[in-house]
């Protein structure tokens, strides 16, 4: 056993110890003062809207009318997400919103981090700054046009897609693309490819800055080609990045996005089209069913927080890097 005066000494060292980093903290948090002054705004910002509107939770376990005070209203307690996981129609848009989550996180990744590493490897600078500004510029570009862009190449009368693959003969007549329901998540993932790709590789490309020029050379003088650089050296520099935002997009996936659905989406390819935003504003809002829109809302949040914490938990437990 310890003697007294061993544990006498041990309660003032680990006092002195915790002083000492509160010291160390409080000196670090003075050198840094400007950027949380900055900081701070945003702070307010995100309390006042993100957080301060959370009490209108309540109205989930409510039978909401507007026209009455919120304490004044019934409480029906569960029922509301009762109501939704016994409903087709839900379950149906949980479907959708998920695959075409996928879809999107699949593609963007692939295709920003190919494009990234294409664009690195590129020498001729004005061809790189060429390409670079043709991909960017469809992020700039409305849905509402993209859309009807999109509508316009795919139609049965003139489109040029039609067109394209007529004259491949890959088929014999014009196909009514947003009129199948099971090519919209396939329409839906090119589109949003097409749309962002090349906003997406700015982060990669920023990262790559940051990547020890002298890797490349030691990797060269051992004989490397184009080909095995990327592999041993871009790829393994990429991939801090690519955890942080693997585990962000995962977060957000049942984000999927209102506009492309809404604006692409009708009668025909409404089983594969309608995700979970359109499902709260057709069968919540429009209907007047608020609490049912605010149940389907808390039912999002909480599994992307439980997504977003479970893919930070597995970063931590592989020794990648993390969120928090």
């Amino acid at each position: 056993m310890r003697s007294d005066a061993s544990v006498q000494g041990t309660v003032p060292h680990t006092a002195a110890v915790r002083s000492s980093g509160a010291r160390l903290f409080f000196k670090r948090l003075f050198k840094q003062k400007s950027l949380i002054c900055m900081s701070v705004p945003f702070v307010i910002w995100i309390f006042v809207f993100k957080y301060v509107p959370l009490w209108g939770w309540m109205i989930a376990f409510q039978h909401y009318r507007p026209n009455m005070g919120m304490f004044d209203q019934e409480w029906v307690g569960w029922s509301q997400f009762r109501f939704l996981f016994e409903d087709d129609s839900f379950l149906r848009v949980i479907r959708n919103t998920f695959a075409m989550a996928v879809i999107k996180l699949v593609l963007g990744f692939v295709t920003a981090i190919t494009l990234a590493v294409l664009l690195n490897e590129l020498r001729i600078a004005m061809f790189k700054r060429t390409v670079q500004t043709i991909s960017y510029l469809p992020h700039f570009i409305s849905w509402v046009v993209a859309a009807n862009i999109i509508s316009t190449s795919l139609s049965i009368d003139g489109g040029i897609v039609n067109q394209v693959l007529m004259w491949l003969h890959l088929i014999d007549k014009p196909i009514m693309w947003l009129g199948v329901g099971h090519y919209f998540w396939g329409i839906l993932g090119i589109s949003e490819v097409w749309k962002d790709v090349g906003w997406n590789t700015i982060v990669y490309l920023a990262a790559m800055t940051m990547i020890d020029p002298s890797q490349y050379e030691a990797a060269e003088i051992d004989g490397a080609g184009r080909f095995q650089r990327i592999l041993r050296v871009t790829l393994p520099g990429l991939r801090p990045v690519i955890v942080i935002l693997l585990i962000m997009n995962l977060g957000s996936i049942l984000e999927t996005g209102f506009e492309p659905q809404y604006l692409m989406g009708n009668g025909m390819n409404a089983d594969f089209s309608e995700n979970l935003e359109i499902f709260v504003l057709k069968y919540g809002i429009s209907m007047g069913n608020f609490s049912l829109a605010t149940a389907a809302g808390i039912f999002k949040t909480v599994i992307s927080f439980i997504l977003l914490f479970s893919a930070n938990h597995i970063a931590k437990r592989v020794g990648d890097e993390r969120l928090f």
